[in-house]
């Protein structure tokens, strides 16, 4: 089954295009590694599935609901409100720069949206929360403030708040670039481990050991094209593509 399906996308920011063509598509519990070099376009991609940006231009279907088509003029239109909420919540997103709520808890961070979003019991919203946590790691930090966790403590409780909404889709974006080696390390065996539970993910990384030992799918991407998508042993270890062999060329060695 797919769960999202990108066709033809394209996204320009005055004269300076950012994604030119961009068609792919993600099956229930793939994940999908997003690779290439900085300012290629991949974060833009993120944030226009994830409705932060608007596109130019394409299809966009998330869970079998168009949120981007082409309406009977062949005009590239989204749909309506009521349907763009719908899919807001069958996806999550986490961001590099993690974007806890300073003022809260760990367990209100976790605990606010369901309780304000999907209106669950403040309880059932708590009881969950902790059973994240406790996933996490972190069941002896619901009531600590992000400026008294690491950086990857605070990374990890944004993953729990993302997963608390129940997505069907989570979205990563550069999720280990504000962290050092070795706090990366524990970023990295959470996504592991969701990935082993059947999570459909899409993660934007430079983390190429991870791209190729976690991910199904491997799209590489430079100046908002994909240059060459495929399974990671073929990207990794024979990729069609010489720019992607030059981009690779320093990890492969």
């Amino acid at each position: 089954m797919s769960m999202l399906d990108v066709r033809n996308l394209s996204k320009s920011f005055g004269d300076l295009k950012v994604l030119r063509d961009i068609t792919f598509n993600v099956e229930k519990g793939e994940v999908v590694a997003v690779i290439g070099p900085s300012g290629s376009g991949k974060s833009t991609l993120l944030r226009c599935i994830n409705q932060l940006e608007r596109a130019d231009g394409g299809v966009i279907n998330v869970c079998g609901t168009d949120m981007l088509l082409k309406n009977d003029k062949g005009r590239t239109v989204y749909a309506d409100q009521r349907t763009l909420r719908s899919i807001r919540l069958k996806t999550g997103l986490v961001f590099q720069n993690f974007n806890l709520f300073p003022h809260m808890t760990v367990l209100r961070n976790i605990t606010e949206a369901p309780v304000r979003v999907l209106k669950e019991d403040r309880n059932k919203a708590r009881e969950k929360a902790m059973q994240l946590l406790v996933k996490m790691g972190l069941e002896s930090k619901e009531k600590s403030y992000p400026c008294e966790l690491s950086g990857g403590q605070q990374q990890r409780v944004s993953i729990a708040r993302a997963l608390a909404l129940n997505p069907e889709v989570l979205f990563f974006d550069e999720p280990t670039s504000a962290l050092d080696p070795e706090l990366t390390g524990e970023i990295l065996k959470v996504i592991k481990g969701l990935a082993k539970d059947g999570m459909t993910m899409v993660i934007v990384t430079h983390e190429m050991a991870f791209a190729r030992d976690v991910a199904d799918k491997v799209i590489f991407m430079e100046n908002g094209s994909i240059v060459e998508m495929g399974a990671p042993q073929q990207l990794f270890g024979d990729s069609a593509s010489d720019r992607v062999k030059q981009f690779l060329a320093r990890f492969n060695s």
